[in-house]
């Protein structure tokens, strides 16, 4: 059990902080709850997880644990999915608890405190536009920057019907990038997002609250199984709001295979080049320097080096980043420069205008014939101090870039789905592997991702492999990621400050031409997520989690634990062997995934592809996607920058096709 519950006032405060959660979640998650919990204290579950068939509250306190142990791993997945499903949310909950947070010794909001550790704040020295860090003579007197207000400005909708020439649905990496070039070419652009603009000073460093608040599903959103969490962002700026600022360009072998197996062409890495040049500038993208580093990131660094294998510094959108550690929960201080401090500016600037709290039901055609019949979107406004009501947006150009998950569904919703529309889905998926080393590692400090291990990102001919980097490590994530429950996890909760993490990131798809992943808009509005890890993707996760390991070792750590439901504990590098041939079927190894793509792919066969090789949907004229549901295949990589260039080549393409007014 939770140790919260072992204290009756703690574990009551814990009860009511769970049950607002569920309540501020979504019909259909709420009611999945519920379910969950009926099951789980039903007669039948303690039966089938081997205890007497009496309902899980009245069992003992050892009971329950050893009843949670059996669900964790038992051969019915349902049973896994529940028992994690409610594992998960109840340690992320319990950890945002102060008395659990003071156990952990968590220093709490940056911006409250100053640098605590040396991987915080300014560096010394003089700042230059060549580092993405902020550096001063007297490093002191640069630690606390004010919270940076938005230059950003809602619609007020006084009418039913907003008219536009292009409609950009979703204000992500894509839908930005989309929206600044098509408004500064002259096109009267309007944007659409379905979350809320959140401003500087409300990005106050709270990871519970942030959390709930800046992700899809309020944090929650997962396959269905819930074997994979998914973390996208849901405010206006997406992903770039809560990601981790390293950008990666597109490797040249993948490009390769877009050219021979999808034919793309005219997006060779020669032809890419400019593209990416540019938006490097725009957004500031620059090498982190050696004295910048987090001790997470010298895992690898470090580690590397001993093993004589291939590893990299990273560069990252920022300007004057003062090493927060919380560019998850967003950059209060507008240090890294994604699609609120760039793209969206520019495209206010330009004329664009900006709808919040607009979810797009459905598109439907107003008229037909023609390269760009006007289409009208049938929209539910919601903004939280207002009525909710439907509007009507009336375009000839619509792009989508409301992600790898909404977009499909959008699709499908609107009768134009079919083919390969929400099939395909990638998703990098990602498990951690952590090491508890002597010397403090507090991993909630510091640039998340400053560095990578490439050595094994090509364990195949075709490219395909494992990609090993760092992620920050606040308690909320730490503990629901942490395999066990009860004394143990308490346990490994408290040495928290010592503990290193790494990730490993695999480039799926392995299997050429194979759809391991679906996403399905249901009747009722909500949307299913179906992954599987095919067996050769799960090869190379079993590999890179040996290298992972083998970097622990030889960055100095003491134990790594791996992230599967029963735990492999390893004690020198000769045991990193041991992970190999352990189960990672559905909720038997904690995979994540902050890379969504691919499900309405780019392409030249309708079967397979979502759009033509131009990001135009089959059958649709004049709607486009831009975001990474575009992508033919996983990148294994970061995938921040190549939707960027994608999303700018769409956005040329259609203002060569069409001029504006």
């Amino acid at each position: 059990m939770p140790h919260a519950f072992q204290d009756a006032a703690r574990g009551a405060r814990l009860l009511t902080d769970i049950a607002d959660r569920v309540a501020r979640l979504a019909p259909r998650r709420r009611r999945d709850f519920g379910l969950a919990l009926t099951l789980a204290g039903s007669r039948t579950a303690a039966l089938l997880g081997g205890a007497r068939p009496i309902p899980f509250i009245r069992q003992g306190s050892s009971r329950q644990d050893r009843l949670l142990d059996g669900w964790t791993h038992s051969r019915l997945p349902i049973l896994r999915t529940v028992v994690q499903g409610l594992r998960r949310f109840v340690m992320h909950a319990e950890y945002a608890t102060p008395e659990a947070l003071a156990e952990v010794g968590y220093r709490g909001p940056y911006h409250e405190r100053g640098p605590a550790v040396p991987w915080e704040g300014a560096l010394p020295g003089t700042r230059s536009d060549a580092e993405p860090v902020m550096r001063a003579p007297d490093p002191a007197t640069a630690h606390r920057q004010p919270a940076l207000p938005s230059t950003l400005s809602a619609l007020v909708i006084d009418g039913q019907v907003v008219r536009a020439e292009v409609v950009v649905v979703g204000t992500g990496v894509g839908g930005s990038v989309a929206a600044a070039r098509l408004a500064e070419a002259g096109f009267d652009v309007l944007m659409v997002e379905a979350g809320e603009l959140v401003t500087g000073e409300e990005l106050d460093e709270q990871e519970a609250p942030m959390f709930e608040r800046l992700y899809a599903d309020a944090g929650l959103r997962a396959t269905d199984d819930v074997s994979v969490s998914l973390f996208q962002g849901a405010v206006v700026g997406g992903g770039t709001t809560v990601n981790w600022m390293v950008m990666l360009r597109t490797p040249e072998w993948v490009l390769d295979e877009w050219a021979a197996y999808h034919g793309i062409e005219g997006m060779r890495a020669a032809d890419l080049a400019p593209h990416f040049d540019r938006i490097e500038r725009e957004t500031h993208t620059r090498l982190v320097p050696e004295d910048a580093h987090s001790p997470n990131n010298r895992i690898i660094l470090g580690g590397a080096r001993a093993l004589g294998w291939s590893a990299f510094s990273a560069r990252i959108n920022a300007t004057g980043c003062i090493r927060t550690g919380f560019c998850g929960y967003g950059c209060r201080s507008g240090a890294k420069q994604g699609a609120l401090q760039t793209y969206l500016p520019r495209a206010q600037r330009a004329g664009a205008r900006l709808i919040t709290h607009g979810r797009v039901e459905r598109i439907s055609f107003a008229a037909h014939g023609g390269s760009f019949p006007t289409k009208r979107l049938h929209v539910r406004h919601a903004p939280p101090d207002g009525p909710t009501r439907e509007i009507e947006i009336e375009a000839p150009v619509v792009i989508l870039a409301a992600g790898a998950i909404e977009t499909p569904a959008l699709l499908q919703r609107s009768g134009l789905g079919g083919g390969a529309v929400g099939r395909y889905l990638r998703l990098h998926p990602t498990t951690g592997l952590y090491g508890f080393y002597d010397q403090e590692m507090y991993g909630a400090a510091g640039i998340p991702l400053s560095a990578a291990c490439d050595e094994f990102s090509r364990l195949d001919p075709a490219g395909y492999g494992a990609l090993i980097e760092c992620p920050p490590l606040h308690p909320g994530l730490a503990a629901a990621a942490t395999p066990g429950f009860g004394a143990s996890h308490r346990e490994t909760m408290r040495r928290y400050a010592n503990i290193g993490t790494l990730i490993v990131l695999v480039r799926d798809g392995a299997v050429r031409g194979q759809s391991d992943g679906e996403v399905r808009a249901r009747r009722d509005g909500s949307i299913s997520i179906r992954y599987r890890l095919n067996r050769a993707d799960a090869l190379h996760m079993e590999a890179g989690l040996v290298a992972a390991a083998r970097l622990h070792f030889a960055a100095g750590a003491r134990e790594v634990l791996s992230g599967h439901s029963r735990p492999v504990v390893l004690h020198s590098a000769e045991d990193a062997g041991r992970l190999r041939g352990r189960p990672m079927g559905p909720n038997q190894l904690a995979l994540a995934s902050a890379h969504v793509n691919g499900t309405c792919r780019m392409g030249i066969d309708r079967r397979t592809a979502g759009t033509d090789t131009q990001g135009e949907r089959f059958g649709a004229p004049g709607l486009f996607v831009a975001d990474g549901s575009l992508l033919p295949t996983a990148l294994g990589v970061n995938p921040q920058e190549t939707i960027a260039a994608l999303a700018g080549i769409v956005a040329e393409r259609i203002a060569s096709r069409r001029r504006p007014g």
